[in-house]
């Protein structure tokens, strides 16, 4: 079985800038250019590596700042990696943030034509796929409405309907889902269930370990950017729970350590990714 999704030694490095530095083309023109160079550089992500096989669905659970988004985003081709390779293959439905893919000023059934064609889809898919569509998001009497007009969870209603009907081969899913009503998220978590049935690869971030379990075969747990564990959904985000007991100022070696998980477990990922 060929992997969809092959991630191999990902790095990514993003600038530090002074906060003082020049915004606007006047400021540029009053203060020249001094300040604009980059302070320093953080590594978001380094030498992350691991596979996710045709038809499986991998979890991705970390802290707040571990590069889940960052990672997530640089699969579904929004940025390149600083160091490394990603490649996927079928067709792609993300939802990365609210804010991707949507444009405010339009109404919510033009952002549907606007996200749906991006997708993959022709105008006439898309339109024979509308109803389904606005259906699914709940939101029939605003749909006509600017976009700016929405609320979070109309916001997010909308942005996994169409995703979701896009017939998508591998499927993106931020830790948007949170945002959603109980009853939503139950709609989407098995609508999710059944692309999984169906073969659809996927990436899923969430901060619900019950989630990862409930959807995913393996999971993959970032810590300050690096790869910590590997392996089973279950065995993972236990190790994960644990950790979330100890100090939030140690080591990502601390932390792997307190897990019980050898850092041998992220080098066999890496030597797996690149030797297939």
């Amino acid at each position: 079985m060929n992997p969809e999704i092959v991630i191999e030694g990902v790095s990514k490095q993003f600038p530090i800038r002074r906060p003082d530095r020049p915004m606007t083309l006047q400021e540029i023109f009053q203060r020249g250019t001094r300040g604009m160079q980059p302070t320093d550089y953080f590594w978001a992500l380094e030498d992350v590596s691991f596979r996710v096989e045709s038809g499986h669905m991998v979890g991705v659970i970390g802290f707040n700042g571990a590069g889940k988004s960052t990672l997530l985003r640089l699969v579904a081709g929004v940025g390149r990696p600083t160091k490394g390779t990603v490649s996927l293959t079928g067709r792609v439905g993300a939802i990365l943030d609210l804010g991707v893919g949507f444009h405010p000023e339009l109404t919510g059934r033009e952002n549907i034509y606007v996200s749906g064609i991006t997708g993959g889809l022709t105008r006439q898919e898309v339109t024979e796929r509308l109803d389904e569509i606005v259906d699914f998001s709940e939101i029939e009497e605003f749909i006509d409405n600017p976009l700016r007009t929405y609320s979070t969870g109309m916001h997010m209603r909308l942005a996994f309907a169409v995703a979701s009907n896009i017939e998508p081969e591998v499927l993106l899913i931020d830790e948007v889902l949170a945002v959603g009503d109980l009853r939503f998220q139950k709609k989407c978590m098995d609508r999710m269930a059944r692309f999984k049935q169906n073969g659809c690869t996927g990436m899923i971030v969430s901060h619900a370990p019950e989630q990862l379990t409930e959807l995913c075969d393996q999971a993959v747990w970032l810590h300050e950017g690096r790869v910590v564990a590997y392996g089973s959904s279950e065995e993972v985000t236990q190790q994960y729970f644990e950790a979330t007991k100890r100090p939030v100022n140690e080591s990502v070696t601390e932390v792997a350590e307190s897990a019980a998980v050898v850092t041998e477990s992220a080098a066999a990922v890496t030597e797996s990714a690149a030797g297939s």
